[in-house]
């Protein structure tokens, strides 16, 4: 299976990079190859100043070690062997019409000593959608692509990976979420009713689905015009974005405390942005109906 995982993120992170290199249609990804000194590495693709994008990344890594302390302190383990395996993007565009998006997928492997019998497994993904003014058929064919993926393996993942999603993506300390959802899933082990096939066909599909949801959603909206204090609300909303990235994602916090890569975990911060005390956007305005519905999430299909 984690031969299978790395064939699909280098060939997702290959088809992703030349979709958006092509929405673009200036700027390109430049590549990193990194190494891990404790075992592995990854490559590393960031775009930035482009004619759509500001910036943005899609990474691949495959890392593999001894267990740091905080992988067997969460699961309750003396000692032990990891391999970790994922794709990870977030895109972040220049128009404030268009919408900042995230998508991570990966596969865990866990063993008593190193070369030794596989102990556990698990899968786990996601894409959600952070825009900065609310479209509602946007926000509609982003979580009916994910919907459709999902049903293809089992119709009920999708209601409970939407409220997962809404849930996990969460500034808890301001009681707003990040964005207007996806889908979110961790801990994914093999077994029934989903065998490790199957749990690789979900992260595929919903891989799938991410291309196309998002590039239709930029193309629609990449060519808006907009004003300064738009483009400041987009700044405002970034802000959001890098205080749940660097106080709540389990995924930030891993991979610094796994010695991953600073620059690659950190590519997911935008390139500018604000901080204004104790902003609040004015009354029945397009700013205040989104912050509505991030501290309300609603039901999108």
């Amino acid at each position: 299976m984690k031969n299978q995982f790395v064939d699909f993120i280098h060939d997702q992170q290959n088809r992703i990079c030349s979709a958006l290199e092509s929405v673009d249609g200036k700027a390109t990804f430049r590549e990193d190859n990194w190494v891990r000194e404790s075992g592995g590495g990854g490559k590393t693709r960031v775009i930035s100043d482009g004619n759509v994008f500001e910036k943005g990344g899609v990474n691949t890594s495959i890392v593999h070690g001894v267990l740091p302390e905080l992988i067997r302190e969460r699961f309750n383990v003396d000692q032990g062997w990891f391999l970790a395996a994922g794709i990870s993007l977030v895109i972040h565009p220049v128009n404030p019409f268009v919408p900042t998006v995230h998508a991570n997928y990966r596969y865990f492997e866990l063993y008593d000593t190193e070369g030794g019998e596989l102990r556990d497994s698990w899968f786990g993904g996601g894409a959600d959608l952070t825009p900065y003014y609310l479209d509602t058929s946007d926000a509609r064919l982003f979580h009916q692509m994910h919907k459709e993926a999902c049903d293809k393996i089992d119709l009920q993942l999708y209601p409970k990976m939407k409220t997962d999603c809404d849930n996990y993506f969460n500034n808890t300390h301001r009681g707003e979420r990040r964005g207007i959802g996806g889908i979110f899933y961790d801990y994914k082990r093999p077994g029934k009713p989903y065998d490790s096939q199957i749990l690789l066909e979900l992260a595929q599909y919903n891989a799938d689905a991410f291309l196309n949801a998002y590039i239709p959603i930029v193309e629609k909206n990449k060519s808006k015009a907009y004003t300064d204090e738009q483009r400041y609300w987009q700044e405002i909303r970034r802000g959001r974005y890098v205080e749940f990235n660097l106080i709540h994602d389990r995924g930030t916090l891993f991979g610094l405390k796994t010695d991953g890569r600073v620059e690659s975990i950190l590519m997911s911060l935008p390139p500018r942005v604000r901080w204004d005390y104790d902003f609040s956007p004015e009354a029945n305005s397009p700013e205040l109906e989104l912050l509505e519905v991030l501290r309300n999430p609603i039901g999108w299909m």
